[in-house]
């Protein structure tokens, strides 16, 4: 049987009234009260910052339990442990005796262990009959026993906090990265709204952002990124709204390409009332002509070797021209700025020609671009464009047909003879002007 906790320590050790309370607390231990050690050290390892220890006194402790022979704690397995300074130094990763007395004491003070000293401070068990342990002098682990529930709410109330600032640096995070690129992607597309006021107010919040910084701390920073946020959705909700733009970038080229129900061409005024529809004054540029299909299929016949069922109207030259321009790297805005201000036929045809001559213009997206300011200021008429192709094309003294006889005769790696059979029309012209010069 174990005898009751001494009151009073060894030697010059002074008695305190915590380290009464502490023994009478171990000695209220209800009957029959049980705990699994190391789900108890797990608890008060994860709860050391209410608790008030650091983790090398957690590493002694780890080393009084391991000299604790059973796994679970309670009284009729005996509470006391008394191993030498030695053996508790290996057990606590050969800490010096010095550092180790030291814990021992932050333990004691924390009233996770206790002392129950011999007679002259020795630590050791004397046994009976049979090896039957009788009494034993050193460490009592019984404020572990009687503490286990103190510190299982201990970690649970660290890991709720621990949980509770990663959902807030998730919270911030996400905030930092939508607002960023929402106010870049407002920019880039000239949306009004006070976007550089906005800005500055986001860098500001981001820059004074602690590195590590407890959830009371981080809450107003928080609440600053969701104002900002609530701003942005609601300038941006007004820009969509007024401009009506479509949420993606194929349905907005149907879009243009179904607004105009009467795509012929078939006479002036219906040409000046299109123009006029997306806000350009039709004064300002040269009146429209007419131009037929077969004339600009005629000047521009590459876009038809990139149709799916051929070019048979204005709808397919628009549609194939909305695919090509990808190709030629020419970027949706780009294309979309052309088809508001030339029309979207008159923008097909442009795309048509610079896929005619894509070997001599060195940047697409950059020529159209600049035919679309010209158009703006009304100094762009497709009409010499147009005429000029088909001059080029007419003057050819071999046809399409004799272009390609003469291309299967012209000898060529095999790899590439290979290469150019599979390859479009283009491919097959890069092929032969390499294999040429």
């Amino acid at each position: 049987m174990e005898r009751d906790i001494a009151t009073t320590p060894f030697g010059s050790r002074p008695m305190s009234f915590a380290l009464m309370a502490a023994q009478m607390e171990a000695k209220e231990i209800p009957e029959g009260k049980a705990a699994d050690k190391w789900q108890v050290y797990r608890n008060l390892c994860e709860g050391k910052s209410i608790i008030g220890i650091g983790d090398r006194s957690l590493a002694v402790l780890a080393g009084l339990l391991s000299c604790h022979p059973d796994d679970e704690l309670s009284e009729e397995n005996g509470l006391i442990v008394f191993p030498s300074n030695k053996q508790l130094s290996l057990r606590s990763h050969g800490m010096a005796n010095a550092t180790l007395r030291r814990h021992l004491a932050a333990l004691l003070d924390c009233g996770i262990i206790l002392r129950r000293d011999s007679p002259n401070g020795k630590r050791y068990a004397r046994k009976g009959r049979g090896g039957v342990l009788m009494d034993a002098f050193g460490f009592s682990l019984a404020p572990l026993l009687a503490r286990a529930e103190e510190f299982q709410a201990a970690a649970e109330h660290v890991r709720a906090d621990t949980r509770a600032l990663k959902l807030m640096r998730e919270r911030i995070s996400l905030q930092r990265r939508d607002i960023a690129k929402l106010i870049d992607a407002a920019i880039e597309q000239r949306a009004a709204g006070a976007w550089q006021t906005l800005w500055m107010r986001f860098r500001e919040v981001v820059d004074r952002l602690p590195r590590k910084a407890s959830i009371v701390e981080l809450e107003p920073f928080a609440t600053a990124l969701d104002t900002i946020r609530e701003e942005v959705d609601i300038a941006l909700k007004s820009f969509m709204n007024a401009t009506n733009l479509s949420a993606n970038e194929s349905q907005n080229e149907l879009q243009q390409s179904d607004s105009h129900t009467n795509p012929l061409f078939e006479s002036e005024p219906i040409c000046e009332q299109a123009r006029g529809s997306v806000g350009f004054n039709p004064k300002s540029q040269e009146p429209p002509k007419t131009y037929h299909l077969e004339l600009v299929l005629k000047a521009c016949p590459d876009i038809a070797d990139y149709a799916v069922a051929g070019i048979s109207d204005w709808r397919d030259l628009m549609a194939t021209a909305a695919q090509v321009r990808g190709y030629l790297g020419i970027s949706p805005s780009a294309y979309g700025e052309a088809c508001h201000a030339m029309g979207p036929e008159t923008a097909a045809i442009v795309v048509a020609y610079i896929l005619h001559r894509a070997h001599h213009i060195n940047s697409a997206g950059g020529y159209l671009r600049a035919l679309t300011e010209k158009a703006r200021t009304g100094q762009f008429s497709v009409g010499p464009m147009l005429m000029a192709a088909l001059k080029a094309h007419t003057s050819r003294p071999d046809s399409k047909a004799r272009w390609l006889e003469r291309f299967e005769a012209t000898p060529m790696p095999a790899g590439l003879r290979i290469c150019a059979s599979v390859g479009s029309i283009d491919m097959k012209r890069r092929c032969y002007d390499s294999c040429s010069a």
